[in-house]
């Protein structure tokens, strides 16, 4: 879930924070870089960026197109979530085929209804599934899950630069971990 990643960014670096010697601010490149990494939310190598730890080296200016680059090498801390890893997600919205998940900074988290064994659909005003012991999956519901898959989305109609994460429910330990209205952690 958790880890270190090292990685590199072209950062724009403004004309005006460049001087007569073509010297730059390392607070400026640092400014620079954090802004790029804020709106990149997320890269399909190391996961969603949640803070930047160090930098290791800015390389030497290059124009393009009017703007100045800074290739910056940095470590930073990211978080994804890989194939067999288990996961705990609260769930957001319930499905005939399915239930949708948030994990951490994940918002597209999928347990399909094929891989909750034992469950079926309750349709109505407050849709859930149910299984024969009488367990629920319902919204604000956390679910501990098995990731069975993977995938990077660089832009599907309203998805942008995110992951798509499939989970399963076959196995023993997962399941509903609690009760709606439990608190869970924002990011």
């Amino acid at each position: 879930m958790l880890h270190e990643a090292e990685c590199y960014y072209r950062v724009p670096i403004p004309a005006k924070d460049i001087d007569k010697n073509g010297k730059v601010a390392l607070s400026s490149v640092a400014t620079c870089l954090l802004k790029c990494v804020l709106e990149l939310k997320a890269a399909e190598r190391c996961g969603y960026f949640l803070a930047v730890t160090k930098f290791k080296s800015i390389g030497k200016g290059y124009e393009f197109s009017g703007s100045c680059y800074f290739r910056v090498d940095f470590d930073c801390r990211a978080f994804l979530l890989v194939d067999g890893e288990i996961m705990v997600g609260v769930v957001y919205k319930i499905h005939r085929s399915g239930a949708i998940l948030k994990c951490g900074p994940m918002n597209h988290v999928y347990l399909p209804v094929r891989k909750m064994p034992g469950f079926h659909f309750v349709d109505g005003k407050n849709p859930h599934f149910l299984a024969d012991n009488l367990s629920r999956i319902e919204n604000d519901v956390k679910i501990r899950g098995k990731v069975f898959a993977a995938r990077w989305i660089e832009k599907i109609r309203h998805i942008e630069r995110e992951f798509i994460i499939l989970v399963s429910l076959e196995g023993d330990g997962l399941g509903p971990m609690s009760l709606p209205g439990s608190h869970e952690m924002h990011f």
